[in-house]
């Protein structure tokens, strides 16, 4: 599991507003040689997003301290889902369109919009599926030394 430290600021109803009370670290190699210093690169644009609304499945109150856990996989699964998908649809649309069009721009370019567009549509169908969003969902745990798939809900 992915975990970071949190303090509940706010509880309404079932959800708890959690605050991220440390910088999530990647791979821990941001300022070693050969770190890719994602993290510090996305800051430049702006700054991560640090509160979450969260459901509260362990009765969290404001000012508890909790952790904030993700499964391993999720990150990996949203990336590939939203830029991987596009970027091989777009490709094999393109590559598609060259081979049945004869290979004038205007059938390659509009075999890439095509794929995209198709991406686009898998993402939206993916978005809707509640087994699907589940697996990325965050969830708050105790304030235990690490987040576990059963003490994530108790």
């Amino acid at each position: 599991m992915i975990e970071a430290r949190a303090r509940v600021v706010a509880v309404e109803g079932a959800h708890a507003w959690v605050e991220v009370s440390e910088q999530p670290g990647g791979c821990g190699r941001c300022d070693e040689p050969g770190g890719c210093r994602s993290l510090k690169l996305s800051g430049l644009f702006r700054d991560p997003q640090q509160r979450f609304r969260l459901p509260n499945h362990i009765g969290a109150r404001p000012g508890d301290s909790v952790r904030v856990c993700m499964s391993d996989g999720a990150p990996l699964r949203a990336a590939l889902a939203s830029y991987g998908l596009g970027a091989l649809l777009t490709v094999c649309g393109g590559g598609l369109a060259a081979l049945l069009g004869g290979g004038g721009d205007a059938w390659v370019l509009g075999g890439a919009l095509g794929g995209l567009a198709l991406a686009a549509l898998v993402n939206r169908t993916l978005m809707r599926s509640r087994r699907w969003r589940g697996g990325l969902q965050m969830t708050v745990a105790g304030d235990a030394p690490s987040c576990t798939a059963g003490g994530a809900h108790g």
